[in-house]
């Protein structure tokens, strides 16, 4: 993790709690993305192959998953990044604080993704149902466009730095 000036700045203190919980959470998106697709595509819960597979399917290439990850911490800090940082008097440190309020986020995230078929179908299309590294890339990047349309965010390029802007 790169730290330019002040390492007591609240987003290198938020990018670290993200980052200390990167795997479970991990875990915890792919939990929501079994939920989802039954709630979405198969809410009898009726056992086909397919569902069999998203079911029992426990080992998938990580790396789709950590980039959708990594996007949805970018999109929480720029949403949520002041780099004020709080008077805590409740004994916590910032990063346990920081942790507890990413998790809660990050789950709802996934929750509210969950609703819609183009990100259940993506998720699953890199993550529980992958089968060639092309398919999974052309995924992860529908995946990326659909975040930055839900959240309303544009990825702009300047000069070598991406800027989030809210459309």
């Amino acid at each position: 993790m790169i730290q330019k000036l002040f390492p007591l700045d609240k987003n290198y203190i938020l990018r670290q709690a993200q980052s200390v919980l990167e795997e479970e959470l991990i875990d915890r998106m792919i939990f929501e993305l079994k939920r989802s697709y039954t709630s979405l595509y198969n809410p009898l819960q009726l056992m086909d192959t397919t569902y069999e597979q998203i079911l029992d399917s426990f080992d998938f290439p990580r790396e789709h998953a950590r980039l959708i990850y990594r996007q949805l911490c970018g999109i929480y800090r720029f949403k949520h990044g002041d780099n004020q940082l709080e008077m805590l008097f409740d004994g916590r440190t910032h990063l346990e604080k920081f942790q507890e309020e990413w998790a809660g986020a990050f789950v709802e995230y996934v929750a509210q993704l969950g609703i819609y078929g183009q990100y259940v179908k993506t998720m699953l299309r890199m993550t529980l149902l992958f089968d060639t590294e092309s398919r999974a890339e052309w995924a992860e990047n529908h995946c990326k466009a659909f975040i930055n349309q839900h959240f309303d965010l544009k990825v702009v390029k300047r000069q070598g730095e991406l800027r989030l802007k809210v459309g």
